[in-house]
């Protein structure tokens, strides 16, 4: 993704805190726009633009500094709620779902994560009160993430898939771009795809519509939790493929057991920084033994988003461990064109 579109990505989500907030923000200077990944609001500190390894401060005047200095721009409980009715298209009681779970998606595919005081019922939470910060993470979606799994792996079709790695390196982003290319008959045939988007990261649906790219054979649970999303979609859908995010808990595993019987390929993510710790973990040895998976690709890491660093083919690391390690070459830190096409070492 080019810097121009990745700074109208980000003027596109400040505008929707508001025309006083986005006013201001917009004079950020152009290369810091398309370097940001989240802009943090809270009460009585700093405006904070954080990006893949840099975090700025934003001035009176709209311009940055990477050194924190007392006298800094912040938010008040008053401009916090005037940012949050807005995120709400003024209309915050029809968000009260989302904002009990502490995030609410956007017009742009845009996510607020939401901070304040939470409102307990019967020890759970129904509402959040006098909202404290807001997080807003900028959808930014790579058209070819997944060009390497698809020119490969799945060359001959779809097959079932676990993408391992830690937190911020680019899993969902793939995820994401293998529905878009199967919906979109990348390999030769247009898949049915449930995209179970639990989280609201995947599609970015708003008022029923997604704003990312799923393509036109893709339909998306939105919101669902993981399980409960699997047996809808086959339920309901006929899925030949079903996607989600962050696997592991007993419910998941037996739904993706039924996904299987079901005839659906299982496309999924797990928070696991190698094939050791992968191994090493009972859900990550019950997520490979529902033989819902036929390879597991590892990521490299958050220095390297987007970067597989391996493909091993479950069979063999259920047998004996032996890894098929393929080369994959790329990133998504500068460009969409993911990878080349992967090959024996």
């Amino acid at each position: 993704m080019d810097k121009i579109t990745l700074a109208t990505r980000y003027d596109d989500a400040v505008s929707r805190l508001g025309e006083k907030w986005s006013t201001w923000l917009k004079r950020v200077p152009e290369d810091v726009k398309a370097k940001t990944q989240e802009v943090h609001l809270h009460i009585g500190g700093p405006v904070v633009l954080t990006g893949a390894d840099q975090i700025y401060f934003v001035t009176e005047k709209g311009h940055v500094t990477n050194v924190y200095q007392d006298g800094l721009p912040a938010a008040t409980l008053e401009t916090m709620e005037k940012a949050m009715a807005a995120l709400c298209d003024y209309s915050i009681h029809s968000f009260q779902g989302d904002i009990q779970n502490g995030f609410i998606t956007v017009r742009g595919g845009h996510r607020a994560g939401i901070c304040g005081t939470a409102v307990l019922e019967e020890g759970k939470i129904s509402s959040v009160r006098d909202i404290s910060s807001i997080n807003l993470r900028i959808a930014r979606q790579h058209f070819g993430a997944a060009d390497s799994i698809i020119h490969s792996t799945f060359a001959k079709g779809a097959k079932g898939l676990l993408l391992a790695g830690p937190p911020g390196c680019g899993k969902t982003t793939i995820l994401r771009d293998l529905a878009r290319q199967l919906s979109s008959g990348a390999t030769g045939c247009y898949y049915r795809v449930a995209l179970v988007d639990e989280r609201g990261e995947l599609g970015g649906v708003y008022r029923g519509q997604a704003q990312n790219n799923l393509g036109p054979c893709c339909d998306c649970l939105d919101g669902y939790p993981k399980a409960q999303g699997i047996l809808q979609a086959l339920r309901s859908l006929a899925p030949q493929v079903i996607v989600c995010d962050e696997v592991g808990d007993d419910a998941d595993i037996g739904a993706i057991k039924a996904g299987v019987n079901g005839g659906a390929e299982m496309i999924a993510s797990i928070h696991a920084g190698s094939l050791s710790e992968l191994m090493n973990r009972p859900q990550g040895r019950a997520l490979l033994n529902t033989h819902a998976f036929d390879y597991v690709a590892v990521m490299a890491g958050r220095d390297h988003p987007g970067r597989i660093q391996s493909v091993t083919e479950v069979g063999d690391l259920l047998e004996d461990h032996r890894a098929v390690v393929l080369d994959c070459d790329g990133d998504l830190s500068g460009n969409d064109e993911v990878g080349g096409i992967w090959g024996p070492c």
